[in-house]
């Protein structure tokens, strides 16, 4: 494998090779585009061990947390416990241009950071995902019941398009909330747009009880990831997740923000940093009536088993 070129030091290899089918994009648009957006990207990056979705030539994307043992040394890293694989898993911080440059020459697409800086969680996160099919203006109609909810309790978040057909809504948070109260207002914040109009919008875990609406993901609370604004996604044209204002949700498609136009469309700009509220103490109420909703994956897990054994008995 030749070094084409390289970059802060990094040796960069087969620039010329095609992204993925579809991407529209050969590996060089990675570099450069993850280059020109370094300074946006690494902050949101900064000091959370990292997820990253890979693709090689002829082969599936993978998601890889483990880092390779070919990792260069100077790869900052840390260490945390998985109680799904009951292992150590050794992660990297990606806190600087010269390890992002690193991981887009491994063919990095996509970045999805863990939510906890440090020992702190950072923000309460709600993923808007549509129902089948091309429905980006039901998730914007979904998107102001969020804010509407937001707004009720006295809180302010920032919102970007996830990449692929939904919407991130992101409440920065003080330091030092417990993890089970996060988590509690999450879902509660979640129930409470779904109340101002259960029509359109709904919080059921289990995709068949959605009904075509668009469900309002109350789960990205402890160990969840959830994709860095500015990341790639691997999908056809390569569109990234892009912050936007939320008076011009229902202006844009999530398509018009890819490596290609993205660095255009930010100029010198920063708008996800820009556009972040400060952190927010969590209202005790919204914590209190979380506490009384059950936390949905669980929920689902047993419904699950219920109606598989109803299905057996009848």
């Amino acid at each position: 494998m030749t070094s084409d070129e390289a970059r802060d030091g990094v040796p960069l290899t087969n620039l010329d090779q095609p992204l993925f089918d579809g991407s529209n994009a050969t590996k060089r648009d990675l570099v450069d585009y993850l280059d020109a957006v370094s300074d946006r990207i690494v902050p949101a990056l900064q000091g959370r061990p990292l997820s990253v979705i890979r693709v090689r030539p002829g082969q599936p994307p993978f998601m890889q947390k483990n880092l390779p043992k070919y990792t260069p040394s100077w790869v900052k890293t840390a260490k945390l416990w998985a109680e799904a694989s009951h292992r150590e898993i050794t992660y990297a911080l990606c806190d600087d241009r010269k390890t992002l440059i690193w991981f887009a020459n491994q063919r990095a697409v996509e970045y999805h950071p863990g939510l906890l800086r440090g020992t702190h969680f950072t923000h309460l996160i709600l993923d808007l995902d549509p129902p089948e099919g091309e429905a980006f203006p039901l998730v914007v109609q979904a998107a102001r019941l969020v804010r509407q909810a937001l707004d009720d309790a006295g809180l302010a978040g920032a919102v970007k398009t996830s990449g692929a057909k939904g919407v991130h809504v992101f409440v920065p948070v003080v330091d030092g909330i417990p993890m089970e109260d996060l988590a509690a207002a999450t879902r509660a914040l979640a129930a409470r747009a779904e109340r101002v109009d259960p029509a359109l919008a709904t919080t059921a875990f289990i995709r068949e009880d959605r009904a075509g609406k668009v469900f309002l993901d109350s789960t990205r609370a402890g160990g969840a990831t959830v994709v860095a604004a500015y990341s790639p996604r691997i999908r056809p044209g390569t569109p990234v997740s892009f912050p936007v204002a939320w008076e011009d949700l229902d202006r844009v498609v999530p398509a018009d923000f890819t490596i290609h136009t993205a660095p255009g469309l930010l100029g010198d700009g920063d708008p996800w940093a820009e556009r972040m509220p400060e952190p927010q103490a969590l209202p005790a109420d919204l914590i209190e009536e979380g506490h009384t909703i059950p936390v949905a994956r669980v929920q689902a897990m047993h419904e699950g088993k219920r109606r598989a054994r109803a299905r057996r008995e009848s």
